[in-house]
Formats: structure tokens, sequence, C-alpha cells
């Protein structure tokens, strides 16, 4: 794949299609890959690869448990970067991490690690957008789109900030905390959600408490898309295998396609 993260999901949006990000955390099952290639077959315009970290700080309890699940199956960054190296699919993949995982080389070296294994965009949540220069330059140096999130309580100048440093997409939280299932969207998640598409042409995506199929065309209707994470791993750690978990981000895919008619 020689497109970008950002130019890959520009050309999806381009013909009307709603953004669709499903995620897995890697090493949380020994099959794990086979679930980024059924995501890729259900429809999946990227895929999110959450790298396990011992004190995830905005995880929610379903993603912290599959990141406990992870590590205690042995799984480091080296050996998701190996798996990654072998997968074969036609949609981006994107790592989300924590900065105590980057540092632990120098950032120059990490991403040019994660660009080897053919990553095409990276997510470190906790990297303040005050601290982020130096993990911008090094992701820009190897090609990699280093996403830059944004929440509901920050002003129009962090907004407009955020959406100009951004690549790949914008990741809009629909609430403050941490990740997990929620029931209703709140006003503040829409508002957020036109306010970034006044800000930018980049693409805006829902992430953070998108539950079920319905909610995720609801949240696309602010937006340019979703990225759904807890409810994929909640059925993951209950015992769902690849090909349902496919099946349920086809429902969602075709929720969001039904939504943009």
């Amino acid at each position: 794949m020689t497109e970008s993260l950002e130019e890959f999901l520009i050309a999806r949006r381009g013909t009307g299609r709603p953004l669709l990000v499903p995620y897995v955390t890697a090493g949380v099952t020994p099959g794990w890959t086979d679930v980024v290639h059924a995501y890729a077959d259900a429809g999946a315009d990227a895929v999110e690869l959450g790298f396990p970290f011992s004190d995830p700080m905005l995880d929610g309890v379903t993603i912290q448990e599959a990141s406990d699940r992870a590590i205690a199956a042995g799984t480091t960054v080296r050996k998701i970067l190996e798996e990654v190296a072998t997968l074969d699919v036609d949609v981006p993949l994107i790592a989300m991490t924590y900065s105590n995982l980057v540092v632990q080389q120098s950032t120059a070296e990490f991403c040019a690690a994660l660009t080897a294994s053919g990553l095409r965009g990276l997510i470190v949540p906790d990297s303040p957008l005050e601290e982020v220069g130096e993990l911008a330059d090094a992701a820009a140096a190897e090609g990699l789109d280093l996403v830059l999130l944004a929440a509901p309580s920050s002003s129009r100048a962090r907004l407009r900030e955020i959406t100009e440093r951004s690549r790949g997409f914008v990741y809009a939280l629909t609430h403050m905390g941490t990740t997990g299932e929620r029931g209703e969207i709140p006003e503040q998640a829409a508002r957020l959600g036109r306010e970034l598409k006044g800000l930018t042409d980049r693409p805006v995506l829902f992430g953070f408490g998108v539950s079920h199929p319905a909610q995720a065309a609801e949240l696309a209707g602010h937006a340019d898309g979703v990225v759904v994470a807890s409810a994929l791993m909640r059925k993951l750690l209950d015992g769902a295998r690849p090909r349902e978990l496919g099946e349920y981000v086809a429902s969602i895919r075709r929720a969001l396609d039904q939504g943009a008619r």
C-alpha cells in the first residue's frame, strides 16, 4: 500500500462512504490476526491495533481486561510487529499505544519499526498536544500518520490546533473519561463533531463509547465515521470467534451505509 492513511481514508470518504475503524487488542488471543482479516473482509476502512500496556490511563475495564490477557500471554511490541508484518489486508493498520512503550526506544526507532512492519498510523492518547512535537516529527519522517485526539472540553483555539497538526484523521471523543460502551449520545459529542468538521477537511471519526450499529450511524451523521473498540472486545472476551466479530462489524457497516442514504 503506497497511500498514506489519510489519503486512503479521504478516498474512501469521497465515495460517500462513512468510515469504519474497528479495534482489536494485539495478542489478546493466539489467532488475533484472524480478527484483523475478518474486520477487513466485513467492510472496515482501517483497523486499529491496541498495543497492550499495564497502566492504560484512558482505557476502560473492557480494554484493560483485553490488555491484561495479552500481557499474560507474553505479548510484546516486538512480537506484535512480527505478526503485523505477516498480515496481508487491503486497508491501513493503525497502532494505538502509550508513551511509555514509545520511549522505551527513541521515538525515531519506534516509528521506524512501526512503518517497517506495515503500519500506516499511530495514536498515542497520553501524549499531550504541547509535547507531541518530537513524536510528530519522527512519525512524519517515517511516513506514519500521527492521529491526535479532540475532547469535548477543548477550546475552539485548541481544536483548531489539533485539526491542523493531526494526520490521518481527527479522533473525536464522544465524552470525557475512559473508553467503554455507553448508552445515549451526549449532545456535546454532536456539537464537537460539527465544530471539528467546520475546522478541517481531514476526516473526523468518533470513538469512546460507540456501542452498537444504530449509535454508530447516528454519530457518523455528525462526522465522517466511527472507531469501535470496547463493544468488539467485550464480545471477543466473552468467547466470540473472528467470524462472529466480522459479522458484527458487517452489521455496523450496513447501519452506516443505510444512514448515509
